[in-house]
Parts: C-alpha cells; sequence; structure tokens
C-alpha cells in the first residue's frame, strides 16, 4: 500500500487529518494534547495508537477484493490494535480474554480491523528488533486464525465460546492467572481513603473536587443511566446510593481533554470492601464514522454515549453488567465500571517467536469471535445478517490472496507509519500541530 502524498505534502495531510479530527478538543484543552502528543512522539507504535483518523483516511477507497455490500456493513472495533486486548469480568462471572477499549466502535468494512490489528503486529515486531521474516510469521498466525475460527463458526460452531482460564495456554492462560489475582479492595484502597466510617474518593493528582451543582447533575444523569443497565441491577435500593463523585481529566491518548466522573457507589451490603466505582465520562465521535457515509447507521444512535454502549454489548458477549449510558449537559456519556480485572495485555515480556506466535492466534480468534458475535443473532437490529457467513464466504474464495493482502499490508503501512511519526515529531515539536509552549 502507498499512501497518496509524500514529504511536505504528507505533512500538509497529517496536519489537515488532525485539525479535522482533534481542532475543536485542542482549542478547548490544549495543555491535555500537548500531553497526549508528547506521548505519541514517543515511538511509532505510540503514535499509531493516536492517530486512526490518520490510518482511516488512508484506507478509505483502498481497492479490496473481499469487501461487498454485506462485509462492508459488519460491526467492527474500530481501532483494533495489539494493545487493545485484555481481561474482563463477564456478566456471568466469567474471567474472560478479549478485545476491549470500545469507544471507537461503529458498523463498517470488516477488513478494517484486520488490517488495523496487523499494521499494529508489524509495528510491535519492528519495537522489538524482530526480522521481516519473523513479523510475515505473526501476521499469517493471526490471520490464519481469524480465517479458521470464522470457518468454525460459518460451520455452526457458538460465538459464546469464550477464552477463558480452561480454554487456554500459553501467555494468555498465564494473563488470565495473573489478573484473577486482582482484588476489588486493593482496588478501593488505591482509589479511596476511609473517613468517619466511610469511603470517599481520594483526593490526588488528577482528581478535582465537584461543587454543590456539579454533583447534583451527575447525580441526575446517574438516575437515568440506571434505566439503561439489566432490570437485575435496579431492583437493590442499597447497591444504589451514590456515596461520592470527583472528577477526573482524560490524560490517555485516546481520551485527552475528554472529562469523566468517578462515582463510588454502595455495594450489595454496606460493608466496605465491596463498594463500586463507576467512571461516566464524554463519548466522542469515532474516526471511522467520518469514513462511512450511511445515515441509517448515524441515525441508529440517540448520542455517542448510546453508541459506544450498544456497541460493546453487540461486540462483547456477556459484557459489564454495569456498563449503560447518560446524558450530562446534554451531551452523551458512557457508564461502566472500573473493575479490578480489567487488565490490558502487556507485550513487554512476551518478546520470544514461538510464545509470540501463540498470542497472536488468539488475537485472531478474539477478533472473528467479536465480528460473529454482533449480527442477526443479537438484541439489535442494525446488522441484520450473519457476519460471519457473509465474511467466510468473502475470504474462502481465495484465502491465500487475503493473508497475502493482509501481509503486505502490515509492512507497507507499518514503514509508513515510521514516516509518519518522524514528520509528527517535527511538526509538533515546532509548533506546526499546536503550541508547545
Amino acid at each position: 500500500m502507498t499512501t497518496s502524498a509524500a514529504g511536505a505534502d504528507r505533512a500538509q495531510v497529517i496536519g489537515d487529518v488532525f485539525g479535522a479530527a482533534f481542532g475543536e478538543l485542542m482549542a478547548a484543552e490544549p495543555g491535555a494534547f500537548r500531553r497526549k502528543f508528547r506521548k505519541m512522539a514517543a515511538s511509532p507504535f505510540a503514535f499509531y495508537r493516536g492517530s486512526a483518523a490518520l490510518f482511516y483516511t488512508d484506507i478509505n477507497g483502498l481497492d479490496d477484493p473481499f469487501l461487498n455490500e454485506r462485509t462492508s456493513r459488519v460491526w467492527i472495533h474500530g481501532d483494533l490494535h495489539a494493545e487493545n486486548f485484555g481481561t474482563y469480568m463477564s456478566s456471568n462471572g466469567v474471567l474472560v480474554f478479549n478485545v476491549n477499549d470500545f469507544d471507537e466502535a461503529y458498523v463498517g468494512p470488516f477488513t478494517w480491523d484486520l488490517r488495523r490489528l496487523v499494521a499494529s503486529l508489524a509495528l510491535l515486531g519492528r519495537a522489538k528488533a524482530l526480522s521481516d521474516a519473523v513479523i510475515t510469521d505473526l501476521v499469517e498466525a493471526c490471520v490464519g486464525a481469524y480465517q479458521e475460527k470464522i470457518r468454525v463458526l460459518a460451520e455452526g460452531g457458538s460465538s459464546a465460546d469464550l477464552l477463558t482460564r480452561t480454554s487456554t495456554e500459553g501467555v494468555v492462560h498465564a494473563f488470565l492467572q495473573t489478573a484473577r489475582r486482582a482484588t476489588r479492595v486493593a482496588l478501593l484502597d488505591e482509589l479511596t481513603v476511609v473517613e468517619n466510617y466511610d469511603r470517599r474518593f481520594a483526593h490526588v493528582d488528577g482528581v478535582s473536587a465537584v461543587d454543590d451543582e456539579t454533583r447534583a447533575k451527575v447525580i441526575a444523569a446517574f438516575d437515568r443511566y440506571l434505566a439503561t443497565v439489566p432490570p437485575g441491577r435496579r431492583t437493590r435500593p442499597v447497591e444504589l446510593t451514590v456515596k461520592d463523585v470527583v472528577l477526573r481529566r482524560g490524560v490517555g491518548i485516546g481520551s485527552a481533554g475528554l472529562p469523566s466522573y468517578s462515582i463510588l457507589v454502595e455495594g450489595h451490603t454496606e460493608a466496605l470492601d465491596n463498594d463500586v466505582v463507576l467512571y461516566m465520562k464524554q463519548a466522542q465521535s469515532p474516526a471511522v464514522s467520518r469514513f462511512v457515509p450511511d445515515e441509517r447507521i448515524a441515525g441508529y444512535f440517540h448520542h455517542q454515549g448510546h453508541r459506544t454502549a450498544v456497541s460493546q454489548r453487540a461486540l462483547q458477549a456477556d459484557s459489564d453488567s454495569w456498563l449503560g449510558y447518560s446524558e450530562l449537559d446534554g451531551i452523551g456519556q458512557l457508564v461502566a465500571e472500573v473493575s479490578p480485572y480489567a487488565q490490558d495485555l502487556d507485550w513487554s515480556e512476551v518478546n520470544e517467536r514461538d510464545e509470540m506466535l501463540g498470542l497472536v492466534a488468539d488475537l485472531g480468534r478474539s477478533t472473528a469471535r467479536m465480528h460473529a458475535v454482533a449480527d442477526d443473532e443479537s438484541d439489535h437490529d442494525l446488522v441484520s445478517f450473519s457476519t460471519e457467513d457473509a465474511i467466510h464466504e468473502a475470504i474462502s474464495a481465495d484465502p491465500k490472496g487475503f493473508t497475502l493482502a493482509m501481509v503486505e499490508f502490515a509492512h507497507d503501512y507499518g514503514a509508513q507509519v515510521h514516516r509518519d511519526h518522524a514528520l509528527f515529531v517535527d511538526m509538533f515539536r515546532n509548533g506546526q500541530l499546536i503550541d508547545v509552549d
């Protein structure tokens, strides 16, 4: 794959895309975006994580023989890369390894998820000084596992077949075992203090108290949110008591400048060891939505908080039972639990070829299962056909060609990101993206 511009022209493309994607937020929170851009400057992979809008600008209109009317309208993750996988505790109480972070989810071409994932594997491989041949092996293992899982699902396999402690081995199994050791008490001790025989949030860096008016608005939004969670969650009044509210400003690569409220609620009893921390954060438009000009899709959602919650439920079976949405000052909000069991995959100690091959195969299987879950059997009607059947039909006609296309894209776009990262760093440090003072 080649992009449409290079050198100074490519720098102009980067500047235009960032201005369109982040301009309004940059103007409102320049300090947050300086921090975001410095994190992105740290490495090509960090840049890639923060530049989904550029990725979709590049691949929009790409000739793709595996896309048709149906496979171009699959529920997708929207920001699928190697670090957007991890663990969570399902609503059934089972610790699961799966895709996480659904802020960018939307309905679009299924290959866009695969392309974003395999390009991230190429970047990860370069960062670990792996040869092109090993990177090819990783991409082939990931794509091969994806194709095989799609085939099994299309032939009647269950999409409820989760990656759990009893069904995994290698890196993912060890990761699940480690995540299982987390405790709610440890999380509460990290985020809260006990005063006058009750918990409240600790006032530390990044946390701000709210005034009475703001607290009242957040609690009112919380009350509206309750109607969006499963009915069983609304039948225990003790559990729904709000004990404290604080403001946190988004400081991550993807959430720069966005306000987020932490809400401490009573657990299922008055004991202090089972209180629950929720977050209510402003949702934003997904990058991919600008390249899917379908009014039916855009009009399906009440607001971005609704889109994010519905997307996560569609793509992640047995999702967090606290997951829901609300509005605050007319802006859509996503609400979910800050769970001790939600842990991101850590690649820092995964360096050997064989263990990486096993891990990327699990990423491929997770992706296939995600694409298959959100279809005609889900509790929504936005995607009204069997996605696994449509995808299997598209790729089974030329499975080797599909794998080759993904391998070539991974290498080509990985190299492009390295070039873009160097341009971005120069643009940022010279004040071409935002005032650096």
